[in-house]
């Protein structure tokens, strides 16, 4: 019996095999794209643009640089990309993560070591850092829910948990084109790798 393709050509050229990405066929341009384009919420949004994952993980990113200041800039590369994997699995809400099953967090964490690895990060975080992380994804959530997906403060408050006032004080929301965001996270990614050295 034939073996179904389990691999998907990028607009780099390169052909990401899904079932054992390999870091030589990672390229930053593909998930800023796709990123840029993956909607978060499944696109239940307010605006006249979806809210997408590259734009999430900015805000995340912002966030991680205020609850760790003083962290090495590697970590901060690793909270944007955070849900690098998304770029090709795309972004599933946590009630369809949970009915697929331990399927979807295996090919998950084999992208993410992969990803990791291409933009010299270990293959695994170490766990207060993603412990950080999650918790910047948290507030990330908690803003997204109450600034464009129509949640009650109280209501974002029992999922997401309340937030620090001062953690995300001249933080907003950011909706906007994907051609924009793309480029925004392609030069963040830069300015990081940059600073790293």
């Amino acid at each position: 019996m034939k073996q179904p393709r389990a691999w998907q050509r990028m607009l780099s050229g390169r052909r990401l095999d899904l079932l054992d990405p390999t870091p030589v066929d990672i390229e930053i341009g593909d998930i800023a794209h796709g990123l840029a384009f993956v909607a978060r919420w499944n696109g239940q949004t307010r605006g006249d643009y979806a809210y997408s994952v590259a734009e999430h993980s900015l805000l995340v990113e912002a966030l991680f640089g205020r609850i760790a200041p003083a962290t090495p800039v590697k970590w901060r590369l690793a909270a944007l990309l955070h849900d690098a994997p998304e770029y090709v699995i795309g972004d599933m809400i946590s009630p369809v993560k949970a009915a697929v099953g331990p399927d979807y967090g295996a090919l998950d964490s084999r992208l993410a070591a992969a990803i990791h690895i291409r933009f010299g990060l270990p293959a695994a975080i170490p766990a207060m850092v993603k412990k950080q992380i999650k918790k910047a994804d948290r507030i990330s959530a908690w803003m997204e829910a109450t600034q464009i997906a129509g949640f009650a403060e109280k209501e974002a408050d029992r999922f997401f948990g309340k937030p620090d006032r001062a953690m995300i004080e001249g933080l907003d929301i950011c909706l906007r084109p994907p051609k924009d965001v793309r480029a925004a996270y392609t030069a963040r990614h830069e300015a990081l790798l940059a600073e790293m050295g």
